[in-house]
């Protein structure tokens, strides 16, 4: 099975003010869901993991959640794409768990749920916390250069505090570029 596990908020969609509490703040970040939808179509399922220390601190609810996640789905849904599954943490940032990525336990449940081993398990996320918690399992590490890693130039080296071996790339569409057929060619797409 191939896995694409990817952090929610700068990866997927754009970070927007403070917490995304509504489905009103949640916007797609520009060709992210139609890089999904690529990903599905070229037989990966897709699924999202992602803190929501929100929850935890009572800024919006689990109905809310739910529905900013029905959001996407339609968006997604619109373009022939999907995700399989969110598995989020709802705990505050001082809570002791061991979800809240950088913890391994939100990626250990999928591995598990999925029967994936982690080095069958391709990890996106555009922050360090998201590829911390990947690096565990020794899931293949892509970083894209959106939301907290905007910043970043992909044909750099990576500053310090993100896991050795971590590939960079400047979208998730440019990811998705790199390891997915291009439509109609079946061969990769240039990079």
């Amino acid at each position: 099975m191939k896995l694409a596990i990817l952090d929610r908020d700068g990866t997927l969609n754009a970070l927007g003010d403070g917490f995304i509490a509504s489905p009103d703040d949640w916007t797609p970040l520009p060709g992210a869901l139609e890089a999904v939808a690529r990903l599905n179509h070229a037989g990966w399922h897709v699924v999202l993991a992602t803190n929501q220390p929100g929850l935890g601190r009572g800024l919006f609810d689990a109905q809310t959640l739910v529905a900013i996640h029905a959001k996407m789905h339609r968006q997604l849904a619109a373009l022939g794409g999907r995700i399989d599954a969110v598995f989020y943490c709802p705990h505050a940032e001082g809570d002791a768990c061991s979800c809240r990525k950088p913890a391994p336990g939100l990626m250990q449940q999928i591995s598990e749920r999925y029967g994936v081993e982690g080095d069958e398990i391709l990890a996106v996320g555009s922050c360090p916390a998201h590829l911390q918690a990947a690096a565990a399992l020794g899931a293949q590490l892509h970083m894209v250069c959106t939301g907290r890693s905007a910043d970043l130039d992909p044909r750099q080296s990576l500053p310090p505090g993100w896991p050795a071996g971590t590939r960079a790339h400047a979208s998730l569409g440019a990811l998705v570029d790199s390891i997915a057929p291009q439509e109609g060619t079946g061969a990769p797409a240039a990079v």
